[in-house]
């Protein structure tokens, strides 16, 4: 017997909010979406209806993460609903992650990310893909992998939430590094290495914040860097790209499906790694790009440039 049908809220009708959503749809459930330009009042989207609403997915750009945490805590949210958030992002004043923000909204909410290496039209089109449910409350990761998981769409669990979310976070600053790559016209060889030395940047700024080693070679990690640095599909890989063709970054953005968080992700992460004197070359160069202040050419030459070194750091 078929579980009874659940009412799943979806917070954002962008490009990944709408996936979410046919996701949901494509396992029974009665799915509301809300999202700023609509219709729907958000009081109406959370409110019950016709069942319980265990789930409410918070698919939204970074830039309207806090803001909108404010308008939910004052509508009636019950402590049950698990808050699943599914934005990849770092706040430009607080350097918090999404996770971190609705945590501290609602401490009393289970929380979950969802993360991996999922681009939304190949998702649309019904291919297969691998995705990760993470968070320290092992009951409400396994519910929203029950709530996701289908013959096309594999959910694994973790207990890493933070983890989790920064490879999803810290891999787009380097998918916008590998488009320039790729637009330049340099070839696999530069690619696979360009791929290869960011996966250690990326480690470095994750454990520090907090992430455990195994999780940023997972799905989430790994796997998310790997879909999002090959992929035109890509919005921050298509970022890197057409800044090497020539085209300047606002006419880019505006013409861009969706948000590439990768832009704000690279500004917060140079703030951040400058107080914690991180060194992370490649993000230098994709944040000195970014404001202009070189070339796609010059960014891939002070990166070749560098000192030769060896490749393992020793102990």
């Amino acid at each position: 017997m078929a579980p009874d049908p659940l009412s799943l809220v979806i917070l954002g009708g962008g490009v990944w909010g709408s996936t979410l959503a046919s996701l949901g749809r494509a396992k029974g459930h009665r799915v509301r979406v809300w999202s700023r330009r609509g219709e729907l009042a958000l009081e109406d989207a959370i409110a019950p209806h016709q069942g319980s609403v265990p789930a409410i997915v918070i698919a939204i750009a970074m830039q309207g993460v806090q803001d909108l945490a404010t308008r939910l805590q004052a509508l009636p949210l019950s402590p049950a609903t698990i808050l699943v958030s599914a934005t990849k992002g770092l706040d430009p004043q607080t350097w918090q992650t999404p996770s971190q923000i609705w945590h501290a909204a609602f401490p009393h909410n289970p929380m979950v990310v969802l993360s991996g290496p999922n681009l939304s039209k190949e998702i649309d089109r019904g291919l297969p893909t691998a995705t990760v449910a993470a968070s320290e409350d092992g009951s409400a990761a396994t519910a929203v992998q029950n709530l996701f998981a289908s013959e096309n769409f594999r959910v694994y669990t973790n207990t890493d939430r933070l983890g989790t979310e920064l490879g999803g976070t810290l891999k787009n600053v380097v998918a916008i590094a590998v488009g320039v790559c790729d637009g330049l016209q340099l070839g696999q060889n530069a690619r696979a290495a360009l791929i290869t030395r960011a996966l250690p940047e990326i480690v470095q700024v994750g454990t520090l914040l907090g992430g455990r080693v195994e999780t940023f070679y997972g799905l989430s990690g790994l796997g998310d860097l790997l879909a999002t640095c090959t992929s035109p599909l890509s919005r921050n890989y298509q970022v890197g790209y057409q800044l090497a063709q020539g085209k300047a970054l606002d006419e880019i953005l505006a013409h861009l499906q969706g948000t590439a968080e990768g832009v704000n992700t690279a500004h917060v992460l140079i703030q951040l790694a400058e107080q914690r004197q991180i060194s992370v070359p490649i993000a230098q160069q994709v944040h000195r790009l970014l404001n202009g202040q070189i070339t796609p050419q010059e960014a891939v030459e002070a990166l070749m440039e560098r000192r030769l070194k060896s490749e393992v750091p020793r102990a």
